[in-house]
């Protein structure tokens, strides 16, 4: 199949899921579920959608288990929706890609934010020092001293 196509589908599905999650499902066990991608396979007959869940694993494996107790009248919102010779059979995991990013951001801005403050207090030390030097080896002329 087309790659093009595949991916078209792919989208029309992740945008039918996700729309469907959001204004139709009522489990209260799918609360913050965010689709990040549907990968569809060549035949049509099956897609995995990834979603993303803010919390912690208990709230990601009832997430899973609510969508996968949905996953009939998702298919069924899919069936409706988009007009393909089969109607994929979902399956649902859990996309780590985001939180992982998430902890690098984090990660990197502790390191940076510590070492641009560590960089900034050796600036203001360099600076500090280069000032009392520059005081020390000036000598103002006074008009008063005779000594000149």
């Amino acid at each position: 199949m087309n790659s093009r196509r595949l991916a078209k589908i792919s989208q029309a599905i992740r945008e039918v899921v996700s729309t469907t999650i959001l204004f139709e499902l009522r489990d209260p066990r799918i609360q913050n579920v965010t689709v990040t991608a549907v990968e569809t396979a060549e035949d049509l007959r099956s897609a995995k959608v990834k979603i993303s869940v803010m919390g912690d694993e208990k709230a990601e494996s009832l997430c899973l288990k609510g969508l996968n107790s949905s996953r009939g009248f998702l298919q069924s919102k899919i069936a409706k929706q988009i007009d393909t010779r089969y109607t994929p059979i979902l399956s649902f995991e859990i996309d780590h890609g985001i939180k992982k990013s998430l902890e690098a951001s984090r990660i990197l801005r502790e390191a940076l934010g510590e070492s641009t403050s560590d960089e900034a207090h050796d600036f203001d030390d360099d600076l500090d020092s280069d000032v009392e030097n520059e005081t020390a080896s000036l000598k103002l002329h006074d008009p008063t001293d005779e000594t000149d």
